[in-house]
């Protein structure tokens, strides 16, 4: 499921949310994807978007946890997903990787019953 903001008619951010289709995961979903155009940063778009992942999520009879990841040095995203409830439980060392550049990333849960 993808969700997206606009502004002016302009798509200014999406989000997609996968929830797991193994039977023993159904219960989890991932918010992956997540992007802010930089003239729509700090003004409302990113929190609208998770405002709108989690709202469906928690309709959801089946989904009960939400899981993400985000760069390390990503503070502004990190704020973000802390202001609505997440929790950091894990760093992955090198997990992303572009020419000789390595990037770790914070694992990221939010518990919704």
């Amino acid at each position: 499921m993808d969700f997206w903001c606009f502004s002016s008619r302009a798509a200014c951010g999406a989000v997609t949310l996968i929830q797991e289709t193994l039977q023993k995961l159904k219960h989890r979903a991932n918010l992956t994807a997540m992007y802010v155009t930089p003239s729509a940063r700090g003004k409302g778009a990113g929190q609208s978007l998770m405002t709108k992942a989690l709202s469906f999520a928690r309709e959801q009879e089946d989904i009960e946890q939400m899981y993400l990841s985000v760069v390390t040095t990503n503070h502004s995203a990190k704020r973000l997903y802390r202001s609505v409830g997440f929790e950091s439980y894990a760093v992955e060392e090198k997990a992303l990787k572009w020419t000789d550049t390595y990037a770790d990333e914070e694992k990221m849960v939010l518990f919704l019953s």
